[in-house]
């Protein structure tokens, strides 16, 4: 059977049944419909810097057989996996470094599938072969697949893409049946700590975790007022705009959690998280008063309730944060791979990533000697 590798200007092009087929549904940030309103919502797109550029292998029929959701880059914003040394280096070795091509979840540093493959493992090389392909053929500097679901590295490196790891920290349910469950493995000193920090948190205000048609419209304009501070504040500018939340909850609705602290019938904070199969993601927060531990509730302790409830196995709680070590979210490896063109750079770049691969995994062992779990 004859395959053809074909460059789309939109995910919206791609059905979504199509698209789904080969996402699979245990990953909410790469379905369809998450990629389509950062589209339509002008999220991405336009003067974003984020161009939409899917890549998929046609089969039969041009039936879609395997996918790559990817972009066009003329920025290292909003990835998360910090590039922007690789690309001074490059402009001072006289070369262009944008645009690149980005393989991802835009703003969403959360782990996922990079290669929606389906049914078909085998299309894993030819993918990434057509994506190096575009990189050589338009002169792009390198091509970049974020926070790669663990299974999938292997099928990156085989490629000979250079693998790139740093540490999240996300929380494990090792089987408990409520907070409490949780808290008993905890040791006495951080178990006491946990307890008041939720007493000080929820004092004086009523927390509400809402999802499907429970979200109103008025929940979703409290909630960007939230996320335009905290986006200000981390990030310059928010990266998504107001129409997205609007999508977001006319067109993924069941797949969201949104967690609001009342004090009586004004939310005053609150926290965005995202469901999966097997995961609970945070995304945003924020919040128009500040309250002791608030945020810690609202993001951590929250998230850990419900996925008890929900039976998922792990919430991962985004990007950065050693504040999450003491509120049992442990040290994780997360991964990335990229193609570099140029074969100079491209050694240079492997060096770095080997002395760094290494303090990674350092690091990692040292964070994980400080969880607050009972020890023995």
């Amino acid at each position: 059977m004859t395959y053809t590798a074909r460059i789309h200007k939109s995910v919206s092009e791609i059905a979504a049944e199509d698209w789904d087929r080969l996402a699979g549904q245990g990953n909410p940030f790469v379905s369809h419909a998450f990629l389509k309103l950062l589209e339509d919502s002008g999220s991405v797109g336009g003067r974003s810097g984020w161009s939409p550029l899917p890549i998929v292998i046609e089969g039969e029929g041009g039936r879609p057989a395997a996918a790559l959701p990817a972009y066009l880059k003329s920025h290292s914003q909003g990835e998360y996996v910090f590039d922007h040394s690789w690309a001074d280096a490059w402009t001072r070795a006289g070369g262009s470094y944008y645009p690149k091509l980005q393989i991802s979840a835009p703003f969403t540093p959360a782990t996922g599938p990079r290669m929606l493959l389906g049914d078909r493992p085998d299309l894993a090389i030819p993918l990434l072969r057509a994506a190096e392909q575009l990189c050589d053929n338009n002169g792009l500097s390198s091509a970049h697949a974020t926070f790669i679901e663990p299974a999938q590295l292997p099928l990156f490196e085989q490629a000979g893409w250079l693998p790139r790891s740093d540490i999240q920290f996300h929380w494990e349910n090792r089987n408990y049946q409520n907070f409490a469950d949780f808290l008993g493995a905890l040791s006495s000193e951080k178990r006491k700590n946990v307890r008041k920090e939720r007493a000080r948190a929820q004092d004086g205000v009523e927390i509400r975790q809402l999802t499907g048609d429970a979200i109103r419209p008025e929940h979703w304009d409290a909630f960007w007022v939230f996320y335009q501070d905290t986006g200000a504040r981390k990030w310059g500018r928010p990266y998504l705009t107001r129409t997205a939340f609007d999508l977001i909850g006319q067109r993924m609705a069941d797949k969201v959690l949104l967690v609001l602290a009342f004090d009586g019938d004004e939310p005053v904070a609150g926290a965005l998280n995202f469901i999966g199969s097997d995961a609970l993601y945070g995304r945003y927060w924020g919040a128009v008063v500040e309250k002791p531990f608030l945020h810690f509730e609202l993001c951590y302790y929250q998230a850990i309730d419900a996925a008890i409830a929900l039976g998922l196995s792990r919430v991962e709680a985004g990007a950065q944060g050693g504040h999450k070590l003491a509120r049992g979210y442990e040290p994780v490896r997360t991964w990335s791979a990229h193609y570099i063109a140029d074969p100079n750079f491209r050694s240079a770049v492997a060096d770095f990533l080997e002395r760094e691969r290494a303090g990674i995994a350092q690091d990692q062992i040292y964070l994980g000697e400080r969880t607050p779990f009972r020890k023995g």
